[in-house]
């Protein structure tokens, strides 16, 4: 029995460091896909890269629904996927990808939130307490600047809320997946969800945007567009399905402690790329990361 709870712990920690080190590495594939594409181009082709790498899972299960699923897993699709796609490349145009990666930590308390406000879930002292320590947090993150400190309120980068903005969608997508899909797996509704949006990003792709002209002209497209790529499918895709496999291997807690391991890769990936830190920068990803903690851990 041991050696079992052994091999279980090991395999648990093992996809628990692959899905920080593949969430993690996002942001830095998002700032490559920047080189070359523009938001709109990294979003949509993204979606388009994941929803394509999970079609031999989506396509066979969807003659199995009816209306109403279909409805709600088209609005999964959008506030789970496609809009948060667009938010976090248009924000990495104005932020490092460590910042947006720290950002990103506050989507466990967004889900506590939207659950609160709009689909009736309880909120505690101790979540309301997280959300003030992360959100002053985010004060610090997005008001140091480098050569001024902290700056005043006037230098507020205001890019830093398209992240939140994208937070909030995920809110929304966690709680529409706990509220309204009881029958459904969750690595069915990631595979459905990304085929419902799918025509849209191809649409956008090849008819609102300069996607294929770049691909074909600009020097080194081909290779951001294989970071976009590797985003797409690592980042969104297998990260899906490998965190659903921790979750039914290992408890809800020890799942959502990737939240915290996530910025830490981001980091230095950020800092490997010459990205400038600054203490205010420290303090801030300090209070967001200890506020997350505060609004989540279990008594």
């Amino acid at each position: 029995m041991s050696t079992g709870n052994s091999e279980n712990t090991a395999k648990n920690w093992a996809y628990l460091g692959i899905l920080a080190l593949v969430w993690g590495s996002s942001f830095i594939l998002i700032k490559r896909g920047l080189v070359i594409f523009s938001p709109g181009e990294v979003g949509a082709y993204r979606v388009v890269a994941a929803a394509t790498f999970l079609l031999p899972l989506s396509l066979p299960r969807v003659r199995h629904l009816n209306a109403t699923q279909i409805q709600n897993l088209i609005l999964v699709g959008l506030v789970g996927s496609f809009i948060p796609a667009f938010l976090f490349a248009k924000a990495q145009t104005q932020l490092s990808s460590s910042l947006t990666s720290v950002l990103n930590a506050l989507t466990p308390l967004f889900v506590v939130l939207v659950g609160w406000i709009f689909f009736g879930s309880r909120i505690t002292r101790q979540n309301l307490i997280g959300l003030g320590i992360a959100f002053l947090g985010v004060i610090f993150l997005v008001m140091a600047k480098e050569g001024v400190g902290f700056g005043a309120f006037s230098d507020i980068n205001a890019y830093a809320f398209f992240v939140i903005l994208a937070c909030t969608c995920y809110g929304f997508n966690l709680n529409l997946i706990k509220f309204r899909f009881v029958e459904l797996k969750p690595i069915e509704i990631t595979a459905i969800s990304l085929l419902m949006v799918l025509p849209v990003a191809l649409i956008y792709l090849m008819m609102g945007t300069q996607f294929s002209y770049k691909l074909a002209n600009i020097d080194g497209a081909w290779k951001a567009f294989g970071y976009i790529t590797l985003l797409g499918i690592m980042g969104t895709s297998l990260a899906l399905i490998l965190f659903n496999m921790l979750v039914k291997t290992a408890s809800p807690v020890f799942a959502s402690s990737v939240t915290y391991l996530i910025p830490i890769v981001a980091i230095i990936w950020g800092v490997w790329d010459g990205e400038v830190l600054l203490w205010g920068h420290y303090l801030g990803f300090a209070a967001v990361i200890f506020g997350v903690w505060v609004g989540n851990r279990k008594k």
